[in-house]
Parts: structure tokens; sequence; C-alpha cells
């Protein structure tokens, strides 16, 4: 009569989603995309700066390139079910890595449910970048005495594609 339980360590969560349009160049296309992440997600998104320069692009170090945003919590989970939904409930096994990460892309930001297309935004595509966790993975951002996370603790690609075919109810091809 042996129960196998699996450890509480081991159980594997959402810690965050995020959200980012690559623009390439400043200007009012920053503030365009930022319109359309704050739409999408509810949050207030920011620009990130380029972190160095690229003179073939006419890319200068610190010039606003980008615009993202973070989302945690019981929003990520909503909002990870819609951008999912938008890919049609499939995800590619190809873009999961060996810690835990996956990564896809959307093509029209109108595909997303619930966002409606605005002439003021026109239509942007977006990269989605989703992390998984398990309890204990602070121990390499902690600020005192940091430690790389066991090797048998670590989430691996097979056990990140079946946290999302189980909690999201998607198919992986």
């Amino acid at each position: 009569m042996s129960q196998t339980t699996e450890s509480p360590m081991r159980k594997i969560s959402l810690e965050k989603v995020v959200l980012n349009m690559g623009v390439g160049k400043s200007g009012d296309i920053i503030e365009v995309s930022k319109k359309a992440l704050d739409q999408i997600s509810g949050k207030r998104s920011c620009a990130r700066e380029a972190k160095e320069t690229q003179r073939d692009w006419g890319v200068r170090k610190g010039e606003p390139i980008g615009v993202a945003v973070t989302i945690r919590g019981e929003d990520a989970r909503v909002l990870l079910k819609r951008l999912l939904e938008a890919k049609g409930n499939t995800v590619n096994g190809k873009s999961f890595d060996n810690f835990g990460n996956y990564s896809f892309g959307i093509r029209e930001h109108i595909d997303i449910p619930g966002v409606k297309y605005d002439p003021q935004i026109g239509i942007l595509g977006l990269g989605i970048s989703v992390t998984l966790t398990r309890p204990g993975f602070g121990i390499r951002r902690r600020s005192k005495h940091k430690a790389s996370v066991g090797k048998s603790h670590i989430i691996t690609s097979q056990e990140a594609k079946d946290y999302l075919v189980k909690e999201f109810g998607v198919t992986v091809v």
C-alpha cells in the first residue's frame, strides 16, 4: 500500500509572461507600440533602449528601439490563455528551451481575442516569452549566497510541454 506523492518542491508554476515589440527605431512608432501593448495586457508598458550602437542600422546606444511589458500572477495566466487561443491552442515543440521557458510570436496583434482594430495603431506583431518556475528557483537571483539550481531540479522541455498541455489544454506539434 505505497502511495507515491509528488514533492511540493517539484510543482511547476507560471512565473511570468513577457510581451515584446521590437520596433528597431525611435519616434512615434514607440508610442504606438506602447498603446498596443497596453491594450493587450491591461498594464503599462515601457520602452527598451539599445544596448549598443549599430551604425549600419542607424541605431545609437540608449535610443528606444522596442517596447515590453511583464505580467505576473493570475493576470499572466488569463493573458496566456488568450494568447494561446490566438495561436489556435497549438504550440511548436521546438519553441521550448531546456530551462522551462517557451517563446512564440503573433504576426498580427488583432488576432488576440478582446483586441479591437484601431486605425491609429494599425497592425503590429509581437513576441511572447513564457517563464515557468519551481519552488527554490529564487536561489539564483537572491543577493546573498547565490547558487545555481541543481540539475535534477531544472525544468526540462518535456516537463514544460506537459505542464502547458495539462494546465492550458494546448496541443504540441
